[in-house]
């Protein structure tokens, strides 16, 4: 059997989400379920009756914890009846045949799929690009959750989530299961649509992704070996927002950043580099923290 796990908080999209995913789900007859994590308290009931076919989870957030993100995958896991799980998000809608294609390779004896995720159509992301380079190899060594599937046995031999992370969960699972030793297949047919929200919503999220980045390199010390080769960007605007003082003595500094400018012209390079700064500040933010 295989397992589609959507984790949702207060996301309206998730009407879409599960009309998309139980569509293809009917290209797998007997052989899959839906559950859905929801952490609204209540307030996606609506939806809910909606869809009587979606396996309900109603999750409750424990004292302390604002961000709940790595417990609700692991209760999906937990309570899912599926050899293979199947991990999506509320908001994102499926291409045709991505169901079918993300656990295509499962079936055939790989143990880890992820597939691509995109901006939806007419909307303006940063992301995109990123997503094709970073699915581009037969197989990779770090993903997200938002278009990812599994065996049962992976997660169990990992052991799930870190629940100490708010964000980065995804990406710290991903390390733990490539230094576990399982392969992870590409499949960048396998598309899902997401819709990434306006621009003050992406640099939020830059800001906490950058915080979360800081965190997974302190858990995963040895990876910090490689840090200038594989991720510059924790180094490099960092250390350009911290050496901003020197504008005082040199007032060319800032112009450092038309290199950064120039490398991404196509993309809109000031907002590539507003968006990098605030990821720099997050990892500053979560450098100094205690």
């Amino acid at each position: 059997m295989i397992s589609i796990v959507i984790i949702s908080k207060d996301e309206e999209g998730l009407e879409g989400t599960l009309r998309g995913v139980a569509r293809q789900a009917q290209d797998l007859p007997d052989r899959s379920e839906i559950l859905v994590v929801d952490a609204s308290e209540g307030r996606l009931d609506h939806i809910r009756d909606h869809h009587r076919q979606v396996r309900w989870l109603a999750y409750q957030r424990p004292p302390g914890v604002r961000v709940s993100i790595p417990h609700q995958r692991n209760l999906g896991v937990r309570a899912a009846r599926g050899e293979i799980v199947v991990f999506t998000d509320a908001g994102c809608y499926p291409e045709q045949e991505w169901l079918v294609r993300l656990v295509g390779p499962l079936l055939e004896g790989e143990r880890v799929t992820v597939g691509l995720a995109l901006a939806s159509p007419g909307s303006t992301t940063l992301y995109d690009k990123h997503a094709r380079q970073a699915i581009r190899s037969p197989y990779v060594t770090e993903f997200s959750t938002i278009n990812l599937a599994f065996g049962r046995e992976v997660f169990d031999a990992v052991g799930g989530f870190d629940e100490r992370f708010s964000y980065g969960s995804d990406v710290d699972f991903s390390w733990r299961v490539s230094d576990a030793g399982y392969r992870v297949c590409s499949v960048p047919e396998a598309v899902i649509r997401h819709d990434w929200g306006d621009w003050r919503r992406q640099l939020r999220r830059s800001y906490v992704y950058g915080k979360a980045r800081m965190r997974l390199f302190r858990k995963h010390r040895p990876s910090l070996k490689r840090v200038l080769r594989d991720d510059p960007m924790v180094v490099a605007y960092p250390a350009f927002l911290v050496g901003l003082p020197l504008t005082l003595v040199w007032p060319f500094y800032p112009a450092l950043l038309l290199i950064p400018a120039w490398r991404n012209r196509v993309d809109g390079p000031i907002r590539v580099i507003v968006d990098h700064l605030v990821y720099g500040v997050g990892i500053l933010a979560e450098l100094v923290a205690p």
